[in-house]
Order: C-alpha cells, then structure tokens, then sequence
C-alpha cells in the first residue's frame, strides 16, 4: 500500500506491542518486504506493493496498521526496529506540506509485479488457508495483552517433565518440557490450534522489558487435565540458533527450568484458522516436526477423548511426525500406546546412523495412495507444523501426489485453502 500518490505514503508497519514475533508475516509475504531483528518484524516501505498476503494469517492483528506519511520521511527499518511502539499520526501540517489532505488518500494502490528473482520459485504459503474449517468452533483471541483492559494474566506451573530421552551423549539439544498451566479462576478458553504468548520477567541487553514469545498448545479444549482451566504446552530448551550458533533462547530456558508453583505470565489466546473441524466424520492429516507436535497432540487427544465418549463417529486420523533421531522425538512413548484403530502414525528419522535419511515428505509420498483422495475430500484437513524448512517440501509433496493420481494442484490446492482445509504453521 506504499506508493499511493506521489510524495504521500500510506505506509505499512507492525506495531511492536501486540507482535507476538510469530513470524508468519516473513513467511507469508511474496516480495521479501518483511524481515526482523532479535526484537521487532518491520516492514521494508521500498518492498511493499500492497498484495495484503500477510494481513489475514496474523494472529494478533498487528500487522494490519498504515501510518500515512511524506514519501521523503517514509520509516527506514533501521528507524522500525528500534520501536517499542507505533509512532502517532503525522499531525495534518505535516502532511499539508506534501500537498495533501488525509482524507484524499486512496485506499487501494496498484500491485507491483513480483521480483524476477522469485518469479520462478514456488511459494508454498500461497496455499496456506486463513480461514478455519466451516465446522471449526468459535475461537477467542486476544482476551489478555498490552492494548487490553487486562494486560496480562498470571498462571501457575501443575507440571513440566521432560518429553524426550536426552540421549547416550547427554545432547542438551534434546531437551524438550510438557510444561502445564492452571489459570484458576481466570477466564482463558482455548481450542486445539490456538497459540499463547509468555513474558518472560526481566529485560534485555538494552535494558528494555522481554517482549513476549509464542508458543502453540498442545492440550484440548476440556484442559490437559479434564474440566480443569489449564492448558499444556511443548517447550524446547533453545541453546542454538538456526544457523548451530551458541545462543540461549530467553523464553525457552525460563519455561523449561520452571517448577512447580512457579507464576508465568501469559497473554492470549492467539490464532482462528489454524484449527479442527467439529464434524465427527472429518479426516484428519497431521504433519509436523520437533515442537510443532504441540496442536497435532491437542487435536489427536480431543479426539481421543471423544472416542471414549462414543461421540467419535470414524474419520482417519493420519500422523506424520519428524525428527532428527528417535530419542528427539517428543512423546514418543504416549505415540506407541494409542490403538492403531484410531490413528496411522508414520515416523521419520533423518540422524538414524546406519540409517537413510528420512523426511516427513518422504513418507507422505510412501503413502500416496492414502493421501491422495483425501485431498479431494472436502472432509479431510491437513495441518502442517515444524520448522520452516519443512513447508515447502511438504506442500511439493501434495502436488505431487495429486498430480500422479490425476488432479488439478493448481485447482485442488486453490479449494483446499477456500475451504480451510490446508493449513501451514511453520517458524
């Protein structure tokens, strides 16, 4: 939405306090216009072409503000990065000095083409649904936070063990915590698919309040312990960043050496598409990597409990779930207890030694011919969670078991996103 009339900028920005630094706007955005630093998203004005990609899958709403401003005073991301908050409005002076009045601005500006250089590359969030399945309940949001009544609401550690076996080396990098907070009295309903954020206490290198982390539930609606208001969540101990640089990740490393009793802050909930179809006949197809198992287990145990119930009326239940060895895989124990009735769980390993490496896509292509009329069931979702590096892979994957089994990607991929069917949640 950046070039509207020449000298005049309706400039898009993310507001910093709400941000949850989920980082599906980068994800999401088609022309590179997004990028971050340890603290804040920011929004290059000289990238932006006004495409709105990015608008419907955030989950806070942050990233929907516009700041109407001189093209020459235009917001640098050097300028973006280092706020704790939106600037004000430029008062009407200001903006007189352009030529121009604020109501004049026109809405909507012409998209530009894409950059040559990803023309050609696939861009597997385009597929990526921004609404729910049509049968999905209702999900609240954004009940506590830093622009709401309630900034903020306090929950007590019941729980926090570790999920994963350290391994024969003692790898601290395996160290994954199924950590679980009680809200008491507070109100804080949740559905499987939905995300919170954690403020961890103290400040950072530059003496500035931690701004708050992301972190996806894996709990069903009824709370990890039923009829209790309390949620789980799947932390893994950070003490590397993306690159194997030595880091330690604030927010992880508070969550997972937390004890019991302790209080954490929370904000939230987080999230409306990202989440499971109430028809009892709904197919479910879960893919995912590391942490990103946090919403396939919510979702595989509100089934689970359900099928107790007797309200469970039969639709599959498809598991593919990734990791670099076994003793890295969270839950995999609990994994190996759930009847094979009621849920196909394929596993991959891509650090076995003496092994073949072996990814979640792989497996999907190993079971084409399971997959491959799912997709064009109009009851059949699939969620996709894990490290960003997986998404592209995966969604190729789809393509091309369609393609084999005779249709259309481009007109099935197009329904599944219509529909709510085909969701990526990756980091």
């Amino acid at each position: 939405m950046n070039a509207v009339l020449e000298g005049v900028v309706k400039q898009h920005l993310i507001d910093p306090e709400i941000c949850i630094r989920c980082n599906t706007c980068e994800a999401t955005c088609p022309v590179g216009a997004v990028t971050h630093d340890s603290r804040n998203y920011v929004v290059d004005v000289d990238k932006c072409n006004f495409c709105m990609a990015c608008i419907p899958p955030c989950p806070t709403g942050s990233i929907d503000n516009w700041r109407l401003v001189p093209r020459a005073r235009a917001y640098s991301v050097d300028e973006q990065l280092g706020w704790d908050v939106l600037p004000a409005e430029l008062p009407a002076e200001q903006l007189a000095e352009a030529g121009l009045a604020p109501e004049a601005v026109a809405v909507v500006a012409p998209a530009q083409p894409a950059p040559a250089a990803m023309a050609d590359k696939f861009n597997s969030a385009q597929y990526n649904a921004t609404l729910p399945p049509w049968s999905a309940a209702h999900a609240y949001t954004s009940l506590y936070g830093p622009k709401q009544a309630q900034k903020s609401v306090t929950a007590t550690v019941v729980g926090n063990h570790r999920v994963t076996a350290i391994g024969a080396q003692g790898r601290p990098d395996y160290d994954t915590h199924h950590i679980v907070l009680d809200f008491g009295t507070m109100p804080f309903p949740v559905l499987e698919g939905q995300s919170i954020g954690i403020v961890p206490p103290g400040v950072d290198a530059e003496g500035r309040p931690h701004h708050a982390r992301q972190y996806s539930i894996a709990s069903p609606r009824n709370g990890e312990r039923p009829g209790y208001n309390n949620v789980s969540l799947t932390i893994k101990r950070v003490l590397e960043d993306h690159s194997g640089r030595p880091v330690r990740g604030v927010a992880s490393n508070y969550m997972c050496d937390l004890k019991l009793g302790d209080k954490v802050e929370v904000i939230g909930p987080f999230g409306t598409s990202f989440l499971m179809p109430n028809h009892p006949k709904s197919h479910l197809v879960m893919i995912c990597t590391g942490t990103g198992s946090a919403p396939m287990r919510a979702m595989t145990e509100w089934r689970r409990r359900l099928r107790q119930s007797g309200k469970f009326e039969g639709g599959k239940l498809l598991l593919f779930f990734g990791a670099r060895a076994k003793e890295e895989l969270p839950y995999f124990g609990p994994l190996q207890s759930l009847p094979k009735d009621f849920i196909d769980i394929n596993l991959a390993f891509s650090r076995t030694p003496g092994e073949r490496k072996t990814y979640v896509q792989d497996l999907m292509r190993e079971r084409a011919a399971d997959l491959a009329p799912l997709l064009a069931d109009p009851n059949a979702c699939f969620y996709v969670c894990g490290l960003k590096a997986m998404e592209e892979g995966v969604v190729l994957a789809l393509r091309d078991i369609a393609t084999d089994a005779g249709l259309d990607w481009d007109h099935v991929g197009a329904a599944m996103k219509r529909e709510g069917r085909l969701h990526l949640e990756t980091y």
